[in-house]
């Protein structure tokens, strides 16, 4: 075992369980995910471990990553090798043309929009008709107060880049319509984080 390729990402550490308990929540019983911005490969480990009749399928637009991925999903039959992925391109290469369910954590406040208009693009191509797309992460939400961690870490983001920073859930909202999607819900997660649900246009 690649002990130490492993690199490790507290925040993963730390919100690994509250998502799952969404993911076992919200997922089918099997089926095919893609998982976006994989980063360390912790979340890819432990929800294939947990979900055993998905084939989990990590991804990261770091080529660099890699390593860490296929070390912590080592010994996972249901985890194939690692791809790497601009969400930018309009060709994701290597992803299934049919996907059950797309996940993302923590991508969107920490790259420029483009970014976002990327991922829900190719969500939309590659989804099944019933496929979700599952965004977590720290947003802005008109009308609701932000949560002073929030604006801080908002502020510290956009002192490092000025195209970072958290975004307002209504503009991404607006650029899931474009693309063909809708937010069918949205789960308040710990540490001011949401879990964003969405679905094709025309499901109910």
């Amino acid at each position: 075992m690649n002990i130490e390729a492993r690199k490790n990402s507290p925040a993963a550490e730390r919100n690994c369980t509250p998502i799952l308990a969404e993911l076992q929540r919200l997922l089918p019983a099997q089926g095919l995910a893609l998982e976006v911005a994989s980063g360390t490969g912790q979340h890819a480990a432990r929800f294939a471990a947990a979900l055993p009749a998905w084939r989990w399928q990590p991804s990261d637009g770091d080529p660099r990553a890699g390593a860490s991925i296929s070390a912590w999903c080592e010994g996972l039959a249901n985890v194939p090798p690692p791809l790497h992925l601009d969400v930018r391109a309009d060709v994701w290469p290597g992803v299934s043309a049919a996907v059950d369910a797309i996940f993302c954590a923590n991508l969107l406040h920490i790259s420029p929009w483009a970014s976002c208009a990327g991922l829900l693009r190719g969500a939309a191509r590659h989804l099944t008709a019933q496929g979700l797309l599952l965004l977590y992460g720290p947003y802005v939400v008109e009308g609701e107060a932000t949560a002073p961690s929030n604006l801080a870490f908002d502020a510290d983001l956009r002192a490092r880049d000025p195209a970072w920073g958290l975004r307002r859930l209504g503009d991404v909202q607006q650029q899931a319509e474009a693309a063909g999607l809708r937010l069918r819900e949205r789960v308040a997660m710990p540490a001011n984080n949401l879990l964003l649900v969405f679905v094709r246009l025309d499901l109910p």
